[in-house]
């Protein structure tokens, strides 16, 4: 068999993978990723990008003009990343479909080496791999399973547990995934909502070590607004009560992880009102955050709020002041 006939043998065995990338703000990055998207190893893919009622379509076209005759182009009303994401499900032609958002990036050899996962374990329907961070964000080089770690099986408990964290950038059954979709009544942490069901349905999620991708983080990612990310989480936490019986370790352990996001979010909350200087709202959620903390170092902050409250807000103005000096440096 010469090389030719090789490569044409080794294209018709192998699954189609169609590539969903949802658009939305996304043209000063998504040449990156058509460009690593167009770069892989993996003979048989399809790219589609869905425009989610961009504000920044005249842009956005301008930078895909190039590939345009190269993909499955589709525009729709704002939905949200959940919207753009089901879009994409359903045009997909592949038997396989791989999720990679606009700013983020994949090594050439991510979509040889998930579909090869899939291949070679018949029982996993998804599957996610490590990244490496970059952009602008305190974890800039670092790997994603280092800061987010996934231990064991992934399983709903593993998940909702955050002993494994899913990165989103998953390459899955096709016809598995569209059966699960992805809640678009929710703006954010849909991903996090969608493998919670999907687990919950009895479909296994695996994952590989691998550096994979590049996870880009930016101050216009939706993950950069604390508050809003354990808002949206909570919300996700709260409807999965729904999967399972109450007396479950899974519906346990949701009761917990919503009882830590809430102390979290007043911590924020907490922090964002010492930064106004609006001493009785810090003083307030400081103190929400602690009934679940129990902690010695917030309740002598609060002691100390309410003894000086102008000494201890300037402090905490001039802390936040050096960290930023410091980061810049």
């Amino acid at each position: 068999m010469n090389r030719e006939d090789e490569l044409s043998s080794s294209n018709e065995s192998a699954d189609l993978v169609s590539v969903i990338i949802p658009a939305y703000n996304a043209a000063p990055y998504i040449k990156d990723a058509l460009d690593s998207a167009f770069a892989q190893t993996y003979p048989r893919y399809q790219v589609i990008v869905v425009n989610d009622g961009s504000p920044d379509t005249p842009a956005l076209e301008q930078v895909l003009l190039p590939y345009i005759h190269r993909m499955t182009y589709i525009k729709q009303e704002n939905r949200g990343l959940a919207g753009a994401r089901n879009t994409g499900l359903r045009a997909a032609e592949g038997s396989l479909v791989a999720l990679l958002d606009a700013d983020d990036m994949w090594m050439p050899d991510y979509l040889a080496e998930q579909a090869k996962f899939l291949r070679e374990h018949p029982e996993y329907d998804l599957v996610y791999c490590n990244a490496r961070f970059f952009g602008d964000s305190v974890y800039d080089g670092k790997e994603y399973m280092t800061v987010c770690p996934s231990e064991e099986e992934a399983t709903a408990a593993a998940i909702i547990s955050r002993r494994c964290h899913v990165f989103v950038s998953v390459a899955a059954r096709r016809n598995t995934l569209l059966s699960i979709g992805f809640d678009e009544s929710l703006r954010s942490c849909e991903d996090f909502d969608c493998w919670i069901r999907f687990t919950a349905a009895g479909h296994r999620i695996g994952y590989q070590r691998k550096i994979l991708a590049s996870y880009r983080k930016h101050k216009a990612s939706l993950s950069a607004d604390p508050a809003r990310m354990a808002e949206c989480n909570i919300q996700v936490l709260t409807k999965s009560l729904d999967l399972w019986p109450e007396d479950s370790e899974e519906a346990r352990l949701l009761l917990e992880a919503k009882a830590q996001k809430a102390a979290e979010l007043e911590t924020i909350r907490g922090k964002m009102a010492l930064q106004i200087r609006d001493i009785p709202a810090a003083v307030t959620h400081l103190q929400a955050a602690n009934s679940y903390y129990k902690s010695a170092k917030i309740s002598a902050i609060v002691a100390l709020l309410k003894r000086t409250p102008r000494l201890v807000s300037l402090a905490y103005r001039w802390r936040g002041l050096l960290i930023r000096s410091y980061r810049e440096a």
